[in-house]
């Protein structure tokens, strides 16, 4: 099994280009992982692929 590292993050096309206050996601067949970009090495958030459908909606009802 593949380890954090080696997962491919990606920031959101709304992250600026400063590099700032961005979470990054990397996404498996199975989950979403989210880290801070800041800290690529601290603590991430992993969520089911459902879990994350239903956030990104609600999100986006604002």
């Amino acid at each position: 099994m593949s380890g954090i590292a080696d997962l491919s993050w990606f920031k959101s096309s709304y992250s600026g280009t400063e590099g700032d206050n961005c979470v990054e996601v990397a996404v498996t067949g199975q989950a979403v992982h989210i880290r801070d970009s800041k800290d690529e090495d601290g603590p991430h958030l992993t969520v089911g692929r459902d879990e994350w459908a239903r956030f990104v909606r609600f999100a986006a009802r604002g």
